[in-house]
């Protein structure tokens, strides 16, 4: 069976479990030739399928993300490697990214609060070469991925990862202040219906937050202020369902809010002022 074939019969397959079933496809075939996905298309439809495709096609079918068996995935135009102790940068965060780019001075200091694969802050400090930045997570496995991606990335002079939990009285206290806080908090509620791919293979403790979703911004919002240096601002991530819930935490704690939409519109980041 030639590639194109091995595709068109992996996308007939995976159309039961995923809505980018051609795409998986070929982002899959692309990683067991040991290539990139345009140079597939253009170069390699007519070769013989490798035997490697098989397997990756099967976890896929079983709902295991695409990131996850390739080991990485693009956000902001950079290559982030994604394991299951993390959370896979989605497209929708690079809103907050671009935020924090249309507000923050070019040498911000910058914290990330609960940083993951450090998406956030290296995809911020890759655009702002004189920035820099300190990402805190609970998780030790997770900051070793965020430490590795600023190796790869060559960011690693300039960003630093703690194990710090923002339950834990008295977590800032060492930390200084800031003129930029990105934060992509736990937000889902404990009883959402969440598609296989996310509640399987993600960590639970990255994506659930009571109720309401939102225990983790009652619990971070109040502290920001005393993080701020002058003129600072956050940029925190919200489910499309929580804008008025959120900044009316944020008010609560005097701050004043503004709305930034994702690409489809969704309602995505609240700026702290």
């Amino acid at each position: 069976m030639n590639v194109h074939q091995a595709i068109r019969e992996a996308a007939q397959r995976l159309s039961a479990t995923s809505d980018t079933a051609r795409l998986d496809a070929e982002l899959l075939m692309a990683h067991a030739l040991g290539t990139s996905r345009s140079d597939l298309l253009m170069k390699y439809m007519r070769d013989e399928a490798p035997a490697s495709f098989g397997g990756y096609v099967e976890r896929r079918s079983a709902n295991e993300p695409v990131a996850h068996i390739l080991g990485r995935q693009e956000f902001f135009g950079l290559d982030f490697v994604v394991t299951k102790d993390t959370l896979i940068p989605r497209g929708d965060s690079e809103t907050i990214v671009q935020a924090a780019l249309d507000h923050a001075r070019l040498n911000a200091r910058v914290l990330d609060m609960g940083t993951g694969s450090g998406a956030l802050l290296l995809a911020f400090l890759s655009a702002r070469p004189v920035a820099t930045g300190i990402g805190i997570d609970i998780s030790s496995a997770a900051l070793a991925v965020a430490q590795g991606n600023s190796e790869t990335l060559g960011l690693q002079d300039r960003a630093e990862f703690r194990v710090t939990s923002w339950l834990d009285d008295g977590w800032a206290d060492d930390l200084g202040k800031f003129d930029l806080i990105l934060c992509n908090p736990p937000y889902v509620e404990d009883d959402a219906q969440l598609d296989p791919d996310v509640r399987d293979f993600e960590p639970a403790s990255a994506l659930f937050a009571g109720p309401e979703g939102l225990d983790d911004y009652r619990a971070i919002v109040p502290d920001l202020g005393k993080l701020f240096l002058p003129d600072g601002i956050a940029v925190l991530e919200i489910g499309w369902k929580q804008a008025n819930a959120v900044s009316a935490i944020a008010r609560e704690s005097g701050f004043g809010t503004e709305l930034r939409r994702d690409l489809a519109g969704r309602p995505r980041a609240l700026i702290l002022r």
